[in-house]
Order: C-alpha cells, then sequence, then structure tokens
C-alpha cells in the first residue's frame, strides 16, 4: 500500500472555520446570479434564499439551471454577475471549492462515491479526518469523542449494524446514506443532495425521506429531485427553477395548480411521479 500523506498543520481539524453568521433567519444568499456558456444563460438572474434550518426541494425541467446552481454555491462554477453569501458575512464568490466545504457546505452528487474497498466505519473515519490527511487510517486509534461522533452518524443514517461492512457490498440505499454519513462527519450547517432516490426501492425512498427530514433543523437542507412522490413526502418549501430563474415558490400543493408551473414542468412525465 503508497504511504498515506497528510497535512500536519490540519490534521484533526474537522469543525467551520469561520462562525457564520445567520442572525436573520437566513442561512443562503443568492442575489442577481447570472452566468452564461459560450452564450447560453444556465443562470439568468437568480435570487434565491435558503432559510437556517431549512429543508428546501428544488424542481424543475432538465436544463433548468438546478446543477449549475450548486456548482455556484460550492464554488465550481463562478457566476458573471451576483452575490453569493453564507450567513450574513461570508463571501462565497472569494472562496475556492476547498475553503467553501471547510466552512460548513457539504454537496452529495446522484452517484455515490464511498470507497468501495473499505468499510462503512473506515469510510466514515476517512470523511472525518479530511481526504488529504488521513492519519494512518488503519493504525491510528481514534479518540473517545471521534468514536461517539461516528457511532452517532452511524445510528443517524441507520447503518450501525453494517458498521465492518465493506462499502462495496452495500446496497444501493445504503451506498447513499453512507454517502451523507460522510458529509454528516464533516459537520457541514448546508448539505447540497442531488437527486439521492435515483433508483431506490420504495423501502429505501422512505428510510431517505425520513433520514432527510431528520437532518432539517440542525442543517439547512437543499434537495434536487424529479420525484414529485418523494417531493411530497418531505418539503414544506418547494422553488421551482425554469430557465436558469425561479419560476414560482410554495408549498407544492399549491404549485400543481399553477397554470404556469403545470405548462412548463408538472404536465411533463414528472407528474405521473
Amino acid at each position: 500500500m503508497s504511504e498515506l500523506i497528510f497535512e500536519p498543520e490540519a490534521a484533526g481539524m474537522h469543525t467551520p472555520v469561520a462562525p457564520v453568521d445567520a442572525t436573520h433567519g437566513i442561512l443562503l444568499y443568492l442575489e442577481g446570479v447570472t452566468v452564461s456558456f459560450d452564450g447560453f444563460k444556465a443562470i439568468d438572474n437568480l435570487s434565491l434564499y435558503i432559510g437556517d434550518g431549512e429543508l428546501r426541494c428544488i424542481i424543475g425541467p432538465n436544463g433548468a439551471g438546478k446543477t449549475t446552481m450548486m456548482d455556484i454555491i460550492t464554488g465550481k462554477t463562478k457566476p458573471d454577475a451576483g452575490r453569493v453569501f453564507f450567513g450574513q458575512t461570508i463571501d462565497l464568490l472569494k472562496l475556492d471549492e476547498p475553503a467553501i466545504a471547510r466552512i460548513g457546505i457539504g454537496r452529495k452528487f446522484q452517484k455515490p462515491t464511498v470507497i468501495e474497498p473499505l468499510t462503512v466505519l473506515e469510510n466514515l473515519e476517512l470523511a472525518m479526518s479530511g481526504a488529504k490527511r488521513l492519519r494512518g487510517l488503519m493504525t491510528t486509534r481514534m479518540s473517545g469523542e471521534e468514536r461517539d461522533r461516528i457511532s452517532a452518524v452511524l445510528d443517524q443514517v441507520g447503518l450501525n449494524e453494517q458498521a465492518q461492512r465493506l462499502a462495496g457490498v452495500l446496497a444501493h440505499g445504503q451506498k447513499q446514506w453512507l454517502e451523507i454519513g460522510m458529509l454528516l462527519m464533516q459537520e457541514p450547517r448546508l448539505l447540497l443532495v442531488d437527486e439521492p432516490v435515483a433508483g431506490m426501492t420504495p423501502a429505501e425512498m422512505e428510510r431517505t425521506a425520513e433520514l432527510l427530514k431528520s437532518l432539517a433543523g440542525n442543517h439547512s437542507v437543499v434537495v434536487v429531485e424529479h420525484d414529485m412522490g418523494f417531493v411530497r413526502s418531505i418539503a414544506d418549501q418547494v422553488t421551482v427553477l425554469h430557465q436558469g430563474r425561479v419560476l414560482a415558490e410554495g408549498r407544492l400543493d399549491e404549485l400543481q395548480v399553477d397554470p404556469l408551473v403545470i405548462e412548463v414542468y408538472l404536465g411533463g412525465e414528472d407528474a405521473h411521479h
């Protein structure tokens, strides 16, 4: 096995590097955000506000700008115009991707990125210590506090009984929960979750709904999802994106009778889920 490399000065650092000021009740601000790719406006004067501790679902047709929006929040893409703030004081446009992750923004992509040859427990320990600062993963003894945190996350994502199993042999839904657990080890204030129930069984979807709802309050959770049944089961507030801007916002039952929303989105195949 090749030698593990880590950053000594950062070893063990898993807490956000700056306090997040959400005293106004809003954790994430996007204001007047625009980004173009080869002349096409993927995001067009988008303004969006996510409350502290809120669970928000983002829906919209393909090409509505959902992925680009998450790329902007996490620093992968820089907009041409607009403001993006985390709390009152942290300007996300001045930070790169690693810095944004460190201050408490975690992103879960659609395809799980667990490390399959490692156990569930080892995946969580790796996520806690940071991928670039592996503290001799197989040999270092965990502190009691670290052990307690891992135990709490295992319990939260429902993988206690799978702790010693290799991640590669988990069911699809369990891999998704493990990845959410890996994000939780980094103590994010905001979680961005992309299509979490794609390919899941109904029982896995139900468990995922319970998990995401349990995270709200301690975390703000933004879920991009196509499955309307799942959205209905978890979201109080839904935002509809269309052509890079907010088309409508509100409760799903209200949006489902909005003529404009029906025309551009819910009238399509997604309405039948």
